[in-house]
């Protein structure tokens, strides 16, 4: 694997490398938690990037006394609510222009759909829940700019989800980072964050489809 290849692999996958980032940059690792977690909140072009698993992982080490979960929550609560505001600014200001620029291949159409479904189903308030469910909290900010939703009260539900959403899935490793099993068995309690993260997804994509069959 050459040098560039590697920078990638350990940008798109950060959590599983977190533990060697932690030990070669020290506090520097805070700014590149914070860049990765703004990308995956902020850049409608970079779902795919780990926003529940890093988090996680990150308040793992924490509990291991690697870095400080003082400060490590604060700024991922800043990057996450940044993150939404670049986004919904993005949304707002482009709108259906970045959709027709990138011609549905970095921004896909099912994701939008999705997202709007969301909206229909809560409202405001997806802002809020889409926080849990990876690619949704991605383009929940970027479909409510497109659809100039009233600022303050995007800015309040941002504010709301994204400091829950990062606290919530931050305590968690925090507190089951001090269990001998999740020490031992680090990789396949990412998984499981994971599986947990995308469930609310695949249990609406199941409800879609037995709708779908009822109804033919």
């Amino acid at each position: 694997m050459n040098n560039f290849t590697l920078i990638v692999d350990i940008f798109l996958h950060l959590d599983k490398y977190l533990g060697t980032v932690i030990n070669n940059y020290g506090i520097e690792t805070y700014l590149i938690l914070f860049f990765i977690i703004f990308c995956e909140t902020g850049l409608v072009v970079t779902p795919f990037l780990p926003g529940d698993s890093l988090i996680f992982a990150a308040a793992t080490f924490a509990a291991l006394g690697a870095i400080n979960i003082y400060i490590l929550i604060p700024i991922l609560i800043i990057s996450a609510v940044f993150g939404d505001t670049v986004n919904y600014e993005i949304g707002r200001l482009l709108g259906k222009k970045a959709f027709k620029i990138c011609n549905g291949k970095l921004i896909k159409k099912n994701h939008i759909d999705k997202t709007n479904e969301f909206y229909e189903k809560y409202g405001g308030k997806t802002i809020i829940f889409a926080r849990f469910i990876p690619i949704v909290r991605t383009f929940a900010p970027f479909v409510a700019g497109i659809g100039k939703m009233n600022y303050k009260k995007f800015f309040l539900f941002n504010s709301i989800g994204g400091t829950l959403w990062v606290l919530i899935v931050a305590l968690s490793g925090y507190f089951f980072g001090q269990v001998e099993f999740i020490k031992n068995n680090f990789s396949i309690v990412v998984i499981m964050i994971i599986f947990i993260s995308i469930l609310p997804a695949l249990i609406e994509f199941a409800k879609h489809k037995l709708k779908k069959t009822a109804m033919d």
